[in-house]
């Protein structure tokens, strides 16, 4: 069964509604046969991340850049998921207190060299999500688990 690995830093009350989200559309009944891993970001392993078919990040823009811990997850997993997790799909959220757009820089310099395939759009929010950025967080959950049932 194919796995999708929901690799998160929510420390906002905002980041968390956000995040609650992605999770109801990657765990929609009307999708099937794909596992879903919610892994905080310092908890998650290079083997998570090794064991993962495709991959949602959520990440604050804090100073404009992404959180520390999804960082730290970087540093921990790049070089061993440099060759073994190519052309896998990956989505992404970020939100910013007024911007996320040296986060998303940096997080798509990251995944550029990890050669994995953006299968939505990102979705970026600053300020207290709408509900329209709340129904496009639960697009990319469900976006990305679909191309993985697929």
């Amino acid at each position: 069964m194919p796995r999708l690995l929901i690799i998160h830093h929510t420390p906002s009350p905002n980041l968390q509604a956000m995040f609650e989200a992605v999770v109801s559309g990657a765990t929609d009944p009307e999708i099937e046969g794909v596992e879903v891993v919610r892994r905080p970001a310092l908890s998650a392993s290079v083997s998570d991340a090794l064991e993962a078919d495709g991959y949602i990040l959520g990440t604050p823009a804090n100073l404009g850049m992404m959180s520390g811990a999804l960082k730290v997850f970087f540093d921990l997993a790049y070089y061993p998921c440099l060759d073994a997790t190519r052309s896998r799909p990956f989505g992404l959220y970020v939100h910013g207190n007024n911007d996320t757009t040296g986060a998303v820089r940096g997080i798509e310099s990251i995944i550029t060299g990890l050669a994995w395939e953006k299968v939505s759009p990102n979705v970026t929010v600053t300020g207290e999500p709408s509900k329209d950025d709340l129904r496009a967080c639960w697009e990319l959950g469900a976006t990305v688990a679909a191309h993985l049932s697929s």
